[in-house]
């Protein structure tokens, strides 16, 4: 009787590698956000691993996470929103416009102008998919019509309250703390939570990811991609909004040019982001994990004394490594997906009960 060839259980090294490089690929980035922090405790053991560093990290970078989980949406759809610095600026002089200056309550001010970023990100997306023009010249172009509206709105000065300043309630916003920690690192995670679950869970999110990686499959499935592109602009323009109201309540003064400031750091967060968690796919998780790493590089860097200079360069430099890196995990996971459809069907196994050729020599 002859023996079927025998079938090696262990995975191949080709398999190894590639589970290797996915591990890397997802948790690279959180694991290097460790290595960074573990490295400025060491050089700066006295300054940087302590609580006022790790209250300062989770409170001052709350508004850029805030913002940067706002370019990943449409990002996701495969468009980008350029206008976020501008609506940013918008938002919070708004904000502080109707409160100081035309005597509304607070908290219908916040609404109105979190409504109003609604409006815009639906502006925006109409005009990019009913237009027809891309997304980059779109909405620049929009941006810029909202910093025109933002010196407008304040003369090109700045909206500085009364000497009896803002409501406490609404600085609170900001200010106060929770659990012992800033409160605005709360808002962060909550909303990655919930476009996690959108994203991840609900099938809006797998439609938008699908308009983002092959439009034309999503037509043939009947995924109105029009229709879903202006969602992902809506729901970007409603965080721009909310991000807005947390910068009011930081900032206290209506500084028309101060949302500019935010644009960059925005999209090296997203993009960044894409190359964690799900290596190749804009991910709110991987933001999150990409907007920590950078705080903690620039909290360091900005303790060893470093110029100001550093700054733009960091971020410059982290945008062109964000880009590079994410360009390779988006095809890494294509190339990874033609191999899986193209590789031959593994054999079906011998029926059971003696079914196939005993191999019995004659």
């Amino acid at each position: 009787m002859t023996t079927p060839p025998s079938s090696s259980t262990s995975p191949s090294r080709p398999h190894r590698r590639g589970a290797a490089g996915h591990l890397v690929g997802a948790y690279g980035l959180p694991a290097l956000t460790v290595v960074l922090f573990l490295v400025f405790s060491l050089v700066l053991p006295r300054t940087f691993p302590t609580r006022d560093t790790v209250d300062s990290i989770l409170s001052a970078q709350s508004i850029p996470a805030v913002l940067a989980l706002a370019a990943t949406v449409p990002i996701v759809t495969g468009a980008f929103d350029l206008s976020l610095g501008y609506g940013l600026g918008l938002a919070h002089v708004m904000v502080l416009q109707l409160v100081v200056n035309e005597g509304w309550p607070w908290p219908w001010a916040c609404l109105a102008v979190i409504a109003g970023g609604a409006v815009v990100g639906v502006l925006n997306g109409v005009v990019v998919e009913f237009g027809r023009i891309d997304s980059f010249i779109a909405t620049l172009g929009t941006g810029s019509m909202m910093y025109a509206v933002t010196g407008w709105v304040t003369g090109g000065g700045r909206i500085v309250p009364g000497p009896q300043g803002l409501p406490a309630a609404f600085t609170d916003l900001y200010d106060s703390r929770f659990l012992g920690l800033p409160v605005p690192a709360f808002y962060v995670l909550v909303l990655a939570v919930a476009l996690w679950l959108v994203l991840q869970r609900l099938p809006l999110g797998r439609y938008l990811y699908v308009v983002g990686s092959n439009p034309r499959a999503a037509e043939l499935v009947g995924i109105p991609i029009r229709r879903y592109t202006v969602y992902a602009f809506t729901a970007s323009g409603l965080i721009v909004g909310f991000a807005g109201v947390l910068l009011a309540a930081q900032q206290q003064i209506g500084n028309p040019s101060v949302g500019l400031d935010y644009l960059l750091p925005a999209f090296v967060g997203a993009l960044l982001g894409s190359t964690a968690i799900q290596p190749g796919r804009p991910n709110a998780l991987g933001t999150l994990v990409a907007v920590a790493v950078l705080a903690v590089g620039l909290t360091g860097i900005g303790q060893l004394g470093a110029d100001f200079w550093t700054i733009p360069l960091f971020y410059g430099g982290t945008l062109l490594l964000a880009v590079g890196l994410a360009g390779y995990s988006a095809r890494r996971l294509r190339t990874g997906a033609d191999a899986a459809r193209d590789a031959p069907a593994p054999p079906a196994p011998p029926p059971p009960g003696g079914g196939g050729t005993t191999g019995t020599a004659p």
